[in-house]
């Protein structure tokens, strides 16, 4: 596997007026779909992937395979090949006297950028390449702030592991024209901007965040509300609309006042942001259906979640709404009178805080309009956890889930020579037919 690849030529605006073709023609129903293919990716050890990128930064990768593919996609504009990024990589949970550790059982790993394609039911890893810091260091997937994120411990949760002030919780991707990618991370939460050779160029962060020791431009340029954004639940979807804007989509409510409030809330936010003027240029308030209609059965709120973003028109996309077990695509069209940047909303003082509202709009909010689009738990075959959207042309649609790299909670994650006790979920990419 290369970490160089040629120019290609882009989907880009191709894509996305085929698209708003779509945009305009589903309005008054939701399409009829039925799944037309499914692609697995096959198992790749970890370590060796790793240390084809970077040599020699994966000591032991415990009998973990390439996973997290399923983060993002994004088409290339060759037919059957996309663009997907990897998380921070492999991670759990185990609790300790009470306490919940986040596990990293393969500290060494280092996120990626991996270009696959569909060949028959065979999802085949073309390129990838891996993120790496101004000096080339690799990034890693390392918490960067002991104030802020869940503290990084050994597969086994008994032993502290340092911190890393570059390390990246990556989710959505977007390759500009220009060749080189945007990606958002669930850490500060931030936007970072990366070569086409995977070097860090610029990480935006929200004002205040003070992250300090990274070998890479941290700028301060986004809403410093985004400092309240409920642990390893910052950015997930990111779309390019065609004139070159990005919107990045908050995962789930802001912790604003409280976690209490934020756990409860079904309000949640998508930022605007120009790269040509290098900064954000809107704000919008978007609000979540209730758990049970996205997901029938679940009634713990705090379980739904964006993770998907797609562009499908000037000023039109789809925004996922998920749990684990369900999701759900929604049309919404950004337009200038929902822009709520440097409003009062923008700010912790306001009270009732926007997440604390229980009917935005009754009190003033411009709250984005949406209609379903699709639904994807009527799919039969559609795979769990679903968390990268595309849309390839006016009648297919491309999702892919996130495997966890085959990772469970517990103690029972590994066995007694700590290697992985693998969950036998694949990474599962699965087209599918609208009409």
């Amino acid at each position: 596997m290369s970490r160089v690849f040629g120019r290609l030529t882009l989907a880009g605006t191709s894509v996305l007026a085929a698209a708003a073709l779509l945009a305009g023609a589903a309005q008054a129903t939701t399409p009829e779909a039925r799944l037309i293919g499914t692609a697995t990716l096959p198992d790749i050890p970890l370590g060796a992937f790793s240390n084809a990128l970077l040599p020699g930064t994966v000591t032991n990768d415990r009998g973990v395979d390439l996973g997290g593919i399923g983060s993002d996609i994004f088409p290339t504009g060759r037919p059957g090949e996309f663009w997907t990024v990897t998380d921070r990589g492999p991670n759990g949970q185990i609790k300790i006297d009470g306490v919940n550790r986040r596990t990293f059982p393969v500290p060494g790993f280092d996120p990626a950028i991996v270009k696959v394609k569909v060949i028959g039911g065979r999802l085949q890893v073309l390129t990838a390449i891996p993120i790496t810091t101004r000096s080339g260091a690799p990034v890693t997937g390392l918490s960067n702030q002991e104030s802020r994120d869940e503290l990084p411990y050994t597969y086994d949760a008994s032993t502290r592991l340092g911190l890393n002030a570059n390390g990246l919780d990556t989710e959505g991707i977007v390759r500009a024209h220009d060749g080189t990618f945007w990606l958002v991370d669930e850490y500060s939460p931030s936007l970072v901007h990366v070569s086409a050779r995977g070097k860090v160029l610029a990480r935006y962060v929200p004002k205040g965040l003070s992250l300090t020791g990274a070998d890479y431009p941290v700028i301060e340029g986004l809403p410093s509300i985004f400092l309240t954004r409920k642990g390893n639940r910052g950015f997930e979807g990111l779309a390019q609309l065609p004139g070159g804007d990005l919107v990045l989509a908050l995962q789930s409510p802001l912790l604003n006042p409280t976690k209490a409030i934020g756990d409860a809330s079904l309000n949640t936010r998508l930022l605007r942001f120009s790269p040509r003027q290098g900064k954000v240029t809107a704000e919008y308030a978007y609000r979540f259906d209730p758990v049970g209609v996205v997901d029938p059965g679940e009634t713990d709120t705090p379980e739904l979640k964006i993770s998907s973003l797609v562009a499908v028109g000037p000023e039109t996309l789809l925004v996922q709404e998920r749990t684990d077990n369900a999701a759900r695509l929604h049309r919404v069209v950004l337009n200038r009178s929902n822009n709520i940047l440097g409003t009062q909303w923008d700010s912790q003082a306001t009270t009732p805080s926007l997440e604390a509202l229980p009917d935005p709009a009754a009190a003033g909010v411009p709250v984005l309009a949406k209609k379903l689009f699709i639904d994807l738990n009527t799919i039969p075959g559609a795979p769990k956890k679903i968390e990268g959207v595309a849309l390839v042309n006016p009648r297919t649609l491309v999702v892919i889930n996130d495997n966890d790299f085959g990772m469970t909670d517990g103690p029972g994650a590994f066995d007694a020579a700590g290697n992985l006790n693998d969950s036998g979920i694949e990474t599962t990419l699965v087209t599918i037919r609208l009409r």
